[in-house]
């Protein structure tokens, strides 16, 4: 992970204005896991090593722009961009992102720049679901499915594919493991919003609803409640929760095991990205899957 830092400070440094490395010096560059999956495919090589760096800077990119659209005033514990240092100068600092990550990948073979550039693509398709799904609560759940595919999973997809092509190995199946991967990461990442403490988030928990996610446990919950609970639970959408309103949240969940039902889901996209390279026998790979849902939640 060093060596991607070292090569992500070059690129920026290479854009020879200041306050681009005072921004970004701010931000968690997180655990890396499009990363540490490519090089888990395609083994450790300056190449692969490159092609982490253009990808972290463009998940970095979308997380600046993620961040703006939900107003969050923290990213991982600490402020984002656009409390720190505002809404226009983390907008500008992300396209910068963008652009550079662009830049470099057009350096690349182009089968695996047309493949990153349609992932970003479906990416920014996948942030305007988003947007035009929190106007009004979910209840369908192959929107919110469709949405995290393109949001979070196309991505992970599209690194894990890179990895096969580095390493001549069957893209298809790698992509098949990155994207139910990423599918199960976004949900774990659903739940653990509202069964975490504010001190693991870096953020308060049920931030989701408030901020107009009805991820999959909220769908689910829905479907279990009777109407009077249904209207209930519509009308705490985007509102700032009470304790008495927090407290009948986590009833509804526990009395109709929801958070056991979305973490079974999850395990099911965790199964099938095993299955996909059962093939192949990756320890690695298979270790990224069981810590991701063999856990505590």
């Amino acid at each position: 992970m060093q060596e991607i830092d070292k090569i992500i400070q070059s690129y920026l440094l290479e854009l020879s204005y200041e306050p681009i490395l005072t921004m970004l010096s701010q931000t968690n560059t997180g655990k890396k896991l499009r990363s540490k999956l490519l090089l888990s495919i395609a083994g450790e090589s300056q190449g692969a090593y490159v092609l982490c760096a253009i990808i972290e800077l463009i998940h970095l990119a979308s997380l600046l722009h993620d961040d703006i659209i939900d107003e969050s005033e923290l990213r991982r514990g600490a402020r984002s961009i656009n409390a720190e240092f505002g809404a226009k100068n983390a907008l500008m600092l992300g396209d910068i992102l963008y652009s550079k990550a662009f830049y470099e990948l057009s350096k690349q073979e182009p089968k695996i720049a047309q493949i990153l550039s349609n992932a970003v693509c479906k990416l920014a398709i996948g942030e305007l679901m988003d947007v035009n799904l929190s106007k009004e609560f979910n209840p369908n759940k192959e929107a919110y499915l469709t949405m995290i595919y393109h949001k979070t999973a196309i991505l992970i997809e599209a690194s894990a594919r890179c990895g096969a092509i580095l390493a001549g190995l069957n893209e298809e199946a790698f992509a098949k493991y990155g994207k139910n991967l990423g599918l199960a990461f976004q949900i774990v990442d659903d739940i653990l919003d509202i069964t975490s403490d504010e001190a693991t988030l870096g953020k308060p928990t049920l931030s989701d609803f408030k901020e107009g996610k009805t991820t999959l446990a909220y769908i689910d919950l829905y479907e279990n409640l009777h109407k009077n609970d249904k209207d209930i639970l519509k009308n705490l959408f985007k509102k700032d929760l009470n304790t008495e309103e927090r407290l009948w949240l986590k009833q509804k969940f526990k009395e109709k095991n929801i958070i056991e039902q979305s973490i079974k889901k999850a395990k099911e996209y965790g199964n099938l990205s095993l299955k996909a390279i059962e093939n192949d026998k990756n320890e690695k790979l298979e270790a990224i899957i069981k810590a991701l849902i063999d856990r505590d939640f």
